[in-house]
């Protein structure tokens, strides 16, 4: 596999990683937190709704975990095709 080849094929794979977890964001944010909010707020986590929970702090705690899956993901990406910084 030629460097060019090794380039496309790393590009390739943080674009899958990106859409991804970008899709799950946009599922937890969006879905989740606005357009289903009505038929979760039947469940309660601590008191709270889950359609609440959804649009305020879980969208939030989400959004952190998939910065850091990310910064795994990509750490483990670099180490595979020999551009890590370590």
């Amino acid at each position: 596999m030629d460097k060019q080849q090794k380039l496309d094929a790393y590009w390739r794979e943080n674009l899958i990683y990106i859409a991804v977890l970008l899709s799950v964001w946009f599922v937890v944010s969006c879905v989740f937190g606005l357009l289903a909010a009505d038929v979760l707020d039947h469940v309660k986590i601590g008191g709270f709704k889950l359609g609440f929970w959804f649009a305020n702090q879980g969208s939030e705690i989400i959004f952190v975990l998939l910065i850091v899956i990310y910064v795994q993901l990509m750490n483990r990406l670099d180490r595979r095709y020999n551009v890590h910084e370590d």
